[in-house]
């Protein structure tokens, strides 16, 4: 096992070491400026899109609803990184690493957002009349065929991150160790219900999985974040001291774990971004990047600041479920922050279960030309969620932050190759958008 440990803490320092994060920090810096800081201009048109219905969506092409697949994308983001995941890296890089999660966030709402536009773009339909996008697709199409090697690596790492990285290992081992301790039910049971439960729901493909996500992923995410407000209301003497940022050696804790919560280019969130009923890869893309604000600047901030200001962080025998769980009993009274954990965790990282398992079938489909082997695929994921709970934590968080790399760089080598696109198509999206609006003025006028 110790073999094991440092072969895995040695490849995750490598794929983790500067290339990577320059790449990403650099690839967020150079859209932010040339798309004039649009993750905080356009904020809240983003915002409106939510709530707005696209004008000539009906004519759109796709498979679910633009909000459909955000909250896909969400049930893909919000899971056990932005509880669990969040404990783990302060345990290991301080509340400096918190600060390099918001960086990471700021910056990956512009990558979000360039991914996603790609991803309705250059998005195609396969031979069961599904919509199939992502960035391998951008890749052959936007890039060229000389670069299918790199839509294939792309491909094969996101089958190998949907396997063994976020999408099975780190979601399963969170639930069933909360709920056993929370509520007592045996791993192995715990272990059952979600392997059967995954089951049921990813049948039914991308359109079932989405209706789980619309239902679940708004009241949980407003539930959890209600609660975290109220532990920080009551523990509000101790908050301000949570604030102070160190700048510490933590850049690459706080920006890793960043990605793990936000999936910011990651790659994953384009491929259900493509199924999207919408006309617009811009307004898709303005959508996405919402997500990201939801999952780390929300989400993870108010994690990370209950986890630091009930003064635990430095607890030796806490690992990352334990530690979070008794910040929250301990803000909270009645042991109300534990089961809000326990829930919030069940939730969270089942809907992430369902967001991988489509992710990891659309990048099989692209490496194999074919749908044929979608069955077999679901049936090796479903082994991997009913193998999760046996193993060890340490291990787990390891090889996730290892396939997040692994897909990483393909993906933002493409987002970069493609530069010019996503600026002119954004250009022109919002050029049009203004002459609409003095149209409309005119004639109001008139």
């Amino acid at each position: 096992m110790s073999n094991l440990m440092g072969m895995l803490t040695t490849i995750q320092s490598y794929v983790w070491g500067p290339p990577t994060l320059l790449l990403l920090i650099g690839t967020g810096l150079y859209f932010t400026i040339k798309l004039r800081g649009l993750q905080i201009t356009k904020f809240p048109r983003a915002v409106r899109a939510i709530f707005e219905k696209e004008s000539g969506t009906g004519s759109g092409e796709g498979d679910v609803s633009a909000f459909a697949t955000l909250c896909t994308t969400m049930a893909a983001d919000i899971g056990t990184g932005s509880i669990v995941g969040v404990a783990t890296a302060l345990r290991i890089g301080g509340p400096g690493s918190l600060f390099w999660m918001w960086i990471s966030a700021i910056l990956g709402m512009v990558t979000k957002y360039s991914e996603s536009l790609l991803a309705v773009k250059y998005r195609v339909t396969d031979e069961n009349n599904q919509m199939a996008g992502g960035p391998m697709f951008y890749i052959q199409n936007g890039m060229g065929e000389r670069f299918i090697w790199l839509a294939k690596a792309f491909s094969v790492f996101g089958i190998c991150t949907a396997l063994f990285g976020c999408g099975t290992f780190p979601q399963v081992n969170a639930i069933t160790e909360s709920v056993n301790v929370t509520f007592h039910i045996p791993i192995i049971v715990a272990g059952v219900i979600i392997t059967v439960l995954t089951a049921v729901v990813t049948i039914g493909g991308i359109k079932s999985i989405s209706k789980v996500a619309e239902i679940v992923v708004p009241i949980m995410a407003l539930t959890f974040l209600g609660g975290s407000v109220v532990a920080l209301v009551i523990n509000r003497a101790a908050v301000p001291g949570a604030g102070v940022i160190t700048f510490m050696t933590v850049m690459r804790t706080g920006i890793a774990r960043g990605v793990y919560t936000n999936e910011a280019g990651l790659g994953s969130s384009p491929i259900v971004a493509a199924a999207a009923k919408t006309n617009s890869g811009v307004r898709q893309g303005l959508l996405s990047m919402t997500s990201v604000f939801v999952t780390t600047i929300l989400t993870c901030s108010v994690t990370g600041l209950v986890i630091i200001s009930s003064g635990l962080m430095d607890s030796s025998d806490m690992n990352g479920s334990t530690l979070v769980t008794a910040a929250y009993n301990m803000c909270l009274p009645h042991n109300i922050g534990m089961y809000l954990i326990a829930v919030g965790i069940m939730f969270f990282a089942f809907t992430t279960i369902l967001g991988w398992n489509y992710y990891g079938e659309r990048c099989l489909v692209y490496l194999t030309g074919t749908t044929k082997w979608i069955k077999p695929y679901k049936i090796i994921y479903i082994a991997a969620i009913a193998l999760a709970p046996f193993l060890s934590l340490e291990p787990i968080w390891l090889l996730a932050d290892i396939t997040n790399a692994l897909m990483i760089i393909p993906n933002l080598i493409a987002i970069i190759a493609l530069r010019k696109v996503i600026i002119g198509e954004t250009k022109l999206y919002f050029s049009k958008r203004n002459e609409e609006k003095m149209s409309a003025a005119v004639k109001a006028v008139e």
